[in-house]
């Protein structure tokens, strides 16, 4: 996008009353923000939903004045910005009516037409928490998703610190201008985390982490992604809400079961029980739930290993598939009497190992 327009759409969003959704529909009507700004009032007023009030607070020369001294920090700190029309702006996140007209990011951050998921979770994450988020992410990682989260305290800096173990994408979400960290004490992983993705923001350098950003910024957290994780929970939070707005997204949601007694289980336990997520146990019901092709061309390469150890099931499923040949999933299950998701967990361990593939059509094949 110009500079000249981008000094437009960033004075379009400081116009009082006008937010996302209304200003993607200014955008739309008059070719362009800048053509927003010079079109003649009777053409404004054909628009729905535009009153004298809101045209008068188009033509105050203050909005403008704000705009400028956001593009100089822009310009200053060689900042990214991904307009909502742009091909490298989220692709999922274009289909959310209330999504962001203006991304700023920081980093080396990409969104290729690759896995992207969410982890979310309390800030309070419990060695529970903990331990299943790495395992998960630490499973993963031969698929080469890219793992958002909002860089607070617990579950998400957990998901980011794991994911640059790793040596995949992560991308934070922030609830303020790009100017500051938050919180403070995180400000050690920013430089890891730039090199390994980076940060999302919807903020400008005025902005600050007040509360209501953070429900605002979730949504950005809930968007971009094909499914959210929350892994840990109370029974109310600010992941619930993350997940809420997945769900209106029409994006998966799972969540981690936890004992019944557990604070930070009820959140997850809630969900599953009211149908508004799927249970997540390990790696594989992501794989299977979500339609993941293990042999895609992105995933990193698993090479076969001499004398694999194989656990008792999956010595089993291994010998029906090198005498059977390829077979799918559901007629594995019946001939090994295993329960699909068993066999999904299964599948993934063994394709993780070297000892098998998947083919198209949800086949799989031993090696």
């Amino acid at each position: 996008m110009k500079e000249t327009e981008l000094r437009y759409v960033l004075a379009l969003l400081r116009v009082q009353g006008i937010g996302d959704i209304f200003a993607k529909k200014l955008i739309q009507h008059c070719g362009g923000a800048e053509a927003v700004f010079t079109a003649d009032a009777a053409i404004l007023h054909r628009i729905d939903g535009i009153g004298e009030i809101a045209i008068q607070r188009l033509k105050a020369p203050a909005v403008l004045e704000k705009a400028d001294a956001e593009l100089e920090y822009i310009r200053k700190h060689n900042i990214k910005v991904l307009y909502y029309q742009d091909d490298d702006y989220p692709e999922r996140l274009k289909h959310c009516i209330d999504g962001p007209v203006l991304l700023f990011t920081a980093g080396k951050i990409s969104f290729p037409e690759q896995k992207i998921i969410s982890i979310v979770g309390t800030r309070q994450v419990t060695p529970y928490g903990t331990e299943f988020c790495k395992k998960l992410i630490a499973d993963l990682a031969p698929l080469n998703p890219v793992i958002v989260s909002g860089f607070a305290y617990g579950v998400d800096i957990v998901a980011h610190q794991a994911a640059m173990e790793h040596q995949l994408q992560t991308i934070g979400v922030l609830a303020h201008g790009l100017n500051q960290t938050y919180p403070p004490a995180h400000r050690k992983y920013c430089p890891k985390m730039e090199e390994n993705g980076g940060f999302v923001t919807e903020f400008w350098s005025s902005s600050n982490p007040d509360k209501e950003n953070f429900v605002k910024r979730n949504r950005i957290v809930a968007g971009m992604s094909e499914a959210t994780i929350v892994i840990e929970s109370a029974g109310k939070g600010g992941s619930l809400i993350t997940a809420g707005m997945a769900n209106d997204y029409n994006r998966d949601v799972f969540a981690v079961p936890g004992r019944v007694t557990d604070k930070y289980s009820q959140g997850c336990n809630n969900l599953i029980k009211t149908q508004k997520a799927n249970v997540l146990t390990d790696a594989a019901d992501l794989v299977y739930m979500l339609n993941w092709d293990l042999a895609a061309e992105k995933c990193k390469p698993v090479q076969k290993q001499l004398f694999v150890a194989l656990e008792e099931e999956e010595e089993k499923v291994y010998q029906y598939l090198n005498s059977k040949g390829k077979e799918v999933i559901d007629r594995i299950a019946l001939e090994c009497n295993l329960p699909i998701y068993k066999v999904a967990s299964l599948l993934l361990k063994m394709e993780l190992k070297g000892v098998i593939r998947p083919l198209p059509g949800k086949l799989f094949e031993a090696v």
